[in-house]
């Protein structure tokens, strides 16, 4: 099984924590935001990743290296200017496409989220229900909401409590849920992105949703979830670990 660990991103929001190194080697308890991202995908039979880089790209690649890649096979996606999760997975494309393993859905897991999801459920409901790609997504407040339907399709989006939904297909009645930043994707996506340059994965999503392919929402509303972009959340995280026992 094959995943790709978004991890170009600036990490401003975390500093001073990154000032002297990526988001990626922040640490919660002594490891690193990318080692336990990478623990959780191996524990559920990935064995193959590749990782977008840009900001101290070079102390990831160092990292894994004495690391020995956390017994992983990993390829490195570096970006010479930050493409956002739709280009740089665009960009990472010929990961999925050049192997025997062209077929199957893969996994995108943003490095700055910790989570107790079941992606081996999370990959059955993608594969139950033949989307194009399924979205991890809670019912809790976000600064942007994703508009789902009752057959938990995607239909549109919207910023907030107070604005305009923005949307792509009708519905009677929407669902707004916060994202997890946890995807599962069928590697024909790939080749229907047809934005370029440096863009959100979700403007894809919205498009071709309303074209009407399957991007459906798994709701993991039961699961523990935290965002660590802000050294705060992170504070949070470390206690979170210690003291709910959430094993990582």
């Amino acid at each position: 099984m094959k995943a790709m660990v978004l991890a170009a991103g600036l990490g401003t929001r975390l500093r001073p924590l990154t000032d002297d190194r990526p988001k990626a080697l922040v640490e919660i308890n002594g490891r690193t935001l990318l080692e336990i991202t990478l623990s959780r995908l191996r524990s559920f039979g990935v064995r193959e990743v590749v990782i977008n880089v840009f900001h101290f790209a070079d102390m990831i690649q160092e990292y894994l290296k004495a690391n020995d890649n956390f017994g992983m096979r990993i390829e490195i996606s570096r970006e010479e200017v930050l493409l956002d999760t739709g280009g740089g997975l665009k960009k990472a494309a010929y990961f999925f496409e050049n192997s025997d393993c062209a077929e199957e859905p893969f996994i995108v897991h943003n490095v700055d989220v910790l989570s107790t999801i079941d992606l081996r459920r999370m990959m059955q409901f993608h594969a139950e229900n033949h989307a194009l790609a399924t979205l991890a997504v809670q019912d809790r407040k976000t600064s942007r909401y994703l508009l789902f339907d009752d057959q938990l399709q995607l239909c549109g989006r919207r910023a907030g409590n107070d604005h305009e939904p923005e949307l792509v297909r009708p519905a009677q009645q929407l669902q707004p849920l916060a994202f997890s930043g946890i995807h599962v994707i069928s590697p024909r996506l790939l080749g229907m992105m047809s934005e370029g340059g440096a863009f959100s994965i979700i403007t894809s999503y919205l498009r071709l949703a309303a074209q009407g392919e399957k991007i459906l929402a798994f709701r993991a509303d039961e699961y523990y979830w935290r965002d660590l972009g802000k050294p705060e959340n992170i504070a949070q995280a470390a206690q979170d670990l210690k003291q709910k026992g959430i094993e990582q």
